[in-house]
């Protein structure tokens, strides 16, 4: 789609169409109102001169090189909060979501280009480039450390790959990478409710950097990997901590 989207912004007009080509019923955009609710809710107003009303209508008035080229897109957090405010239900961030697929993949934000690089380095699908094997290690290590040293927890635990588990359990890299006690205490809310869980050897890391990205085929790559374990166990739901 970003190989699409790039070509496609070098003719006037040419984002918008492709907008109402993607967008359920055209994305609603004639209906805007320029009433700017979107832009009096959004975190990102102000930011490079720039708030969702204004992006939504230089898309509406074929203004491609502005949409496809300002920085902006970067800093809206994808939180839809213009969306619920919207009273037409203009889908804005998926404009924006197309607007960033038409950067060329290098110059993306370093950033997150790398850590959704990171992610596709091996199975985890971790942000930071953890391995399953290490991130076995580091679990298991700690757990050891809880049940020798923490009274009254001799028993907790953190399984990896345990068949038939009702909750698969992924878990923000940066935890087990750089804040390993962080993971002990919602092992211990686990335990005390009596959830039969597991975390995966394969996708077991919770955030998704290709999404932001605008990489489809990255963003579709790592949550299939999760995806396909937690089906491989036979896990009932799988539980996003993200």
């Amino acid at each position: 789609m970003a190989e699409e989207a790039i070509e496609l912004a070098k003719q006037p007009g040419e984002f918008r169409k492709k907008a109402l080509e993607i967008l359920p019923d055209g994305g609603n955009l004639d209906l805007c109102f320029t009433c700017g609710t979107c832009a009096a809710g959004c975190p990102a107003t102000g930011l490079a001169d720039m708030d969702p009303r204004k992006f939504l209508r230089m898309v509406l008035l074929g203004m491609d090189e502005e949409v496809t080229t300002t920085p902006w897109v970067w800093m809206c957090t994808g939180c839809q909060r213009c969306i619920y405010a919207c009273p037409m239900k203009i889908d804005i961030p998926r404009l924006v979501y197309l607007a960033r697929a038409s950067w060329p993949r290098e110059e993306r934000p370093k950033g997150i280009r790398g850590s959704c690089d990171a992610a596709l380095r091996n199975d985890s699908g971790s942000a930071m480039g953890v391995a399953p094997e290490d991130f076995q290690f580091v679990v298991e290590d700690v757990l050891e450390e809880v049940k020798d040293t923490q009274k009254g927890w001799e028993k907790l635990e953190a399984p990896i790959d345990k068949k038939g588990a009702e909750f698969f359990l992924n878990q923000n890299s940066r935890e087990p990478a750089t804040e390993a006690d962080e993971l002990i205490p919602l092992w211990k809310i686990l335990n005390i409710v009596g959830a039969d869980w597991t975390y995966g050897s394969k996708g077991w890391a919770g955030e998704n950097y290709c999404m932001f990205l605008a990489d489809d085929k990255s963003w579709e790559h790592v949550t299939r990997t999760s995806i396909m374990q937690c089906a491989e166990l036979g896990c009932k739901v799988y539980l996003n901590t993200e």
